[in-house]
C-alpha cells in the first residue's frame, strides 16, 4: 500500500493518519481521487452514479497513484439543492459496496456532512475517513459521532451553505478569520478525543476569487496547527474563471494551482485527474529533495 510506512526519513506523527491501524504518512503529499455518486456535480467528468463505472474509474485512479478514494453523493456546487439523507444513502450504498468488494485494501473517505450517514457507511462498508464540508456546522452531532467511530476527519471551512455561499462572502481578513475558525473547531475535536484531523480551507466555498487566491498564497499560515492540510482546487471556478474557460478545460490551470499549494505546504490533494496530480507531486518532490551543491 503506497504511503503506508513509518520508515521514511521525513515521517512525522503530526503529518500522519491512523486508518484502522495502518499509518498513512503525509510528509510526502498524497492524492485523493474524487468519485461522485451524483448526477449533478459541477464537473461532468466526475459524475459516476453507476457502480460499474465507478469501479472502472477507481481502478484507473489507483493505477495512476491515488492513495485514497473520496466518495460523495450530494453535490456541493454553488446553488446546489439539498438531498435527503435517505437519497444520499441510496446513492452511496451501491457505489461503496462495489468499491469495497473490488478494492478491499484501498482507504475510502465519504464526503458527507451528516452524522447519520457517517455512522451508517462506517458500519455497513467500513469506510476509513469522513470528509465534512461544514466542519460540523451543519450537523451538531458530527463531532461526537466521529469521536465515537474513531476515524480520521477532514474538516473544511465553508461560509454559509452550498445554496447561498457565493452570494456575498464577507470576511474581516479571510486568512485570520479562517485561522480563528479552525482554532476553535480543532479545540472542540481535541476535547472529544479526536486526534486524526485534516484541515481544508475550502477553496470556492463562500470565498471570492481574490480571497481564494490569497488563501493559496498564504496556505502556509495553517501549518501553525501542525495538522495535515488538504487542498481541493480541481477544476474549480477560481481556476476556469481566471482562464475565461470552463471546468472541462481547466486541467492545466489546476496543475499550476496544485504546484502552488504544494509549495505552500499542502499534504493532500483532492482531485479529479489523478495522473496529472501524481506527476505534479513527483516534480515537486524532486525539487524539494534535490541536494544543494555549488551554492
Amino acid at each position: 500500500m503506497k504511503n503506508f510506512s513509518t520508515s521514511h526519513t521525513l515521517f512525522s506523527r503530526n503529518l500522519s493518519l491512523n486508518l484502522d491501524g495502518r499509518i498513512m504518512d503525509l510528509s510526502t503529499p498524497c492524492i485523493m481521487g474524487i468519485i461522485n455518486a451524483t448526477p449533478d456535480s459541477f464537473y461532468s467528468g466526475s459524475r459516476l452514479p453507476d457502480p460499474a463505472t465507478a469501479v472502472e474509474t477507481a481502478r484507473e485512479m489507483i493505477d495512476q497513484g491515488a492513495h485514497i478514494l473520496d466518495v460523495g453523493a450530494v453535490s456541493s456546487r454553488p446553488g446546489a439543492e439539498e438531498v435527503s439523507e435517505q437519497e444520499e444513502m441510496e446513492r452511496l450504498s451501491p457505489v461503496l459496496e462495489a468499491l469495497r468488494n473490488e478494492f478491499p485494501e484501498i482507504p475510502i473517505s465519504v464526503d458527507t456532512w451528516r452524522s447519520g450517514v457517517s455512522r451508517r457507511v462506517r458500519e455497513s462498508f467500513g469506510i476509513n475517513m469522513i470528509n465534512d464540508i461544514s466542519a460540523g456546522q451543519l450537523d451538531p452531532e458530527m463531532f461526537a459521532t466521529v469521536a465515537e467511530l474513531g476515524i480520521p476527519y477532514i474538516m473544511m471551512h465553508m461560509q454559509g451553505t452550498p445554496a447561498y455561499m457565493q452570494e456575498a462572502p464577507d470576511y474581516a481578513n479571510v486568512v485570520d478569520d479562517l485561522l480563528q475558525f479552525f482554532s476553535e473547531r480543532v479545540h472542540k475535536l481535541r476535547k472529544l478525543g479526536v486526534n486524526d484531523i485534516v484541515i481544508d480551507p475550502g477553496f470556492g466555498f463562500g470565498k471570492t476569487l481574490e480571497q481564494n487566491y490569497r488563501l493559496v498564497r498564504e496556505l502556509h499560515a495553517f501549518q501553525m496547527f501542525e495538522l495535515p492540510l488538504m487542498a481541493g482546487l480541481s477544476r474549480k471556478s477560481m481556476i476556469y474563471k481566471t482562464l475565461e474557460s470552463d471546468p472541462d478545460h481547466a486541467l492545466t490551470g489546476t496543475t499550476a494551482a496544485h504546484m502552488a499549494v504544494l509549495i505552500q505546504g499542502a499534504n493532500l490533494l483532492r482531485v479529479h485527474d489523478v495522473q496529472a496530480a501524481a506527476e505534479t507531486v513527483k516534480i515537486f518532490q524532486k525539487i524539494v529533495d534535490s541536494p544543494v551543491r555549488g551554492v
